[in-house]
Parts: structure tokens; C-alpha cells; sequence
């Protein structure tokens, strides 16, 4: 990609969803709209630039692959496939009601959803998994995931990530999403991670850390990864909560909607305003 991203659209669209990811979560009641905030740039530009996808055939083989392996995040994923055209909007009205097709978190039912991703470290296996079968049944997609920060507390993403590096998968680019919160606390209060570019390298892996709410940036790392060997890790720095003032950087809204109406125009408003 030659120069800067287009990114009016981009940002257009980014605004467009994080509306989306507050309003569905205070109509629901419930919800994790602080990660959402955090990777919508990421998920935007994924699917609005990147993946080779089609919203008319969401099963078609030869698609790139997309794996949310914090899975939790789905109001940002649901509303990015909607504004795509794999589903009706309205759908997303019903977000965690009982017989509702999306609820809280990703399930391979829901129209371009690849891989359903519950408990936390599961998903960058099943992201190596499909990485492995892309070279086995001789495709040429690439397989893409989002994991969280806390996340990588998890022992799972650990083997799989040297799984991943031992496989020699080039075609495997995976982001992580640095917002610094996990549940109710901050990641190095908790456990300590440490230099995360550091560790992936040391496991194998092609590293890099950026800016995850720039689009250039982000733009800028996937061009880098499609060219190098091996699995990439894109350490993507954010801020939980992102475009909502009251929301920034404040574990209580790590699975805690606006609480009233007042509170959700405040949101808005800050979310227009960015």
C-alpha cells in the first residue's frame, strides 16, 4: 500500500460502529463495550480494506479467514459484519436477547463468523488450525486474528504460538490488542506481561508494535506482515473504552454498558466529536 490509508471512510465507519457498540450494549443491559471501543479500528480495516471476503457467500472457500479470539468484543465484530452486508442492521437490536442470533460472544452461526470463541486462549489455536489447513488443502487465504492482552495470561496462547512458529505459517497475522485492562484491573497489576514484542520474537515470531487506533499504522503492519516469513504478531497499543471520555482507561466498563440515557448521549456526543 503505497502513501497514506484512505481514511475518511474509515473513520466514518469507525464512528458509525462504536455508536453501534454503545447502543447495543445499553439496550441490552449487558455487553463488553470497553474492548469493543478498543480494536473497531482494527476490525474496520480488516474487513473494510483487507479481507478477501463476500458477504453474499460468507462460506465461500477461498475467503481469508477471521478469528476474534477475545471473544467477548462481539459488539464491535457484529456491527463491523452488519455495516459489511452479512447481515441485516436491525439485527443487531437484539443483541443478547433470548432467541436472538447474536449473542455476547461470537458463534460460527452468525453470517461470517469463522470460529466460535468463548473461554479466553482458544482462539489463536483454532487460528493456527485453520492456518495449517490452508497449506494442507493447498489455498491460498490468509487466516487473521484479534487476541487480547489479558488474554495472553492464558498458557494456550503460549503453545500455540510456538505451534504457529514451528509450522513455519506464513500466513497467519494476529493482533493483540494492548488496551492494559483485563476484567475489573489493569494487566501489569494483575500479571505482568512485559515487553510482548519481545516474547513473540523470542517465540519464533515476526514482531511489531503500533498504534491500533491509526489507520496508517495499522495499514502499514499488514503490509509488513504479508511480506515476511512466518507467523506475525502485531502488537496493537489502544485505549480501553476509546472515544468514550468516562470509558477511557477504566476497568468498570471492561463488561459494564452506560447505565442511563444521559450517560449514553454523553457517549455519543464524545464518539461524534472525535
Amino acid at each position: 500500500m503505497q502513501g497514506s490509508v484512505q481514511s475518511e471512510n474509515l473513520e466514518f465507519i469507525a464512528k458509525e460502529v462504536r455508536k453501534s457498540i454503545v447502543k447495543m450494549t445499553f439496550e441490552a443491559k449487558s455487553g463488553h463495550p470497553g474492548g469493543s471501543l478498543s480494536v473497531t479500528e482494527i476490525l474496520t480495516y480488516l474487513y473494510f480494506r483487507e479481507l478477501n471476503v463476500d458477504p453474499a457467500n460468507p462460506n465461500w472457500p477461498d475467503r481469508d479467514r477471521f478469528v476474534l479470539s477475545k471473544g467477548h468484543a462481539t459488539p464491535a465484530l457484529y456491527s463491523v459484519l452488519a455495516t459489511k452486508g452479512f447481515f441485516d442492521k436491525s439485527l443487531l437490536r437484539g443483541f443478547r436477547k433470548i432467541s436472538s442470533l447474536l449473542q455476547g460472544h461470537v458463534v460460527n452461526h452468525v453470517p461470517g463468523v469463522d470460529i466460535t470463541a468463548g473461554s479466553l486462549g482458544q482462539g489463536l489455536s483454532n487460528a493456527v488450525g485453520l492456518a495449517l489447513a490452508a497449506r494442507i488443502d493447498k489455498k491460498n487465504y490468509r487466516v487473521y486474528a484479534v487476541i487480547g492482552d489479558g488474554e495472553a495470561d492464558e498458557g494456550s496462547i503460549w503453545e500455540a504460538a510456538l505451534s504457529a512458529a514451528h509450522l513455519k505459517l506464513s500466513n497467519l497475522i494476529v493482533f493483540l490488542d494492548r488496551n492494559m485492562i483485563q476484567l475489573d484491573g489493569f494487566t501489569e497489576e494483575i500479571l505482568t506481561l512485559g515487553d510482548l514484542e519481545a516474547k513473540f520474537t523470542s517465540f519464533g515470531w515476526a514482531s511489531t508494535t503500533i498504534n491500533g487506533h491509526s489507520f496508517d499504522e495499522i495499514a502499514r503492519a499488514v503490509e509488513w506482515a504479508k511480506k515476511v516469513e512466518g507467523p506475525k504478531m502485531i502488537i496493537a497499543k489502544t485505549v480501553k473504552g476509546k472515544g468514550v471520555k468516562f470509558m477511557e482507561n477504566n476497568p468498570e466498563y471492561h463488561g459494564k454498558p452506560v447505565p442511563n440515557e444521559e450517560k449514553l448521549n454523553e457517549a455519543l456526543r464524545d464518539i461524534e466529536a472525535m
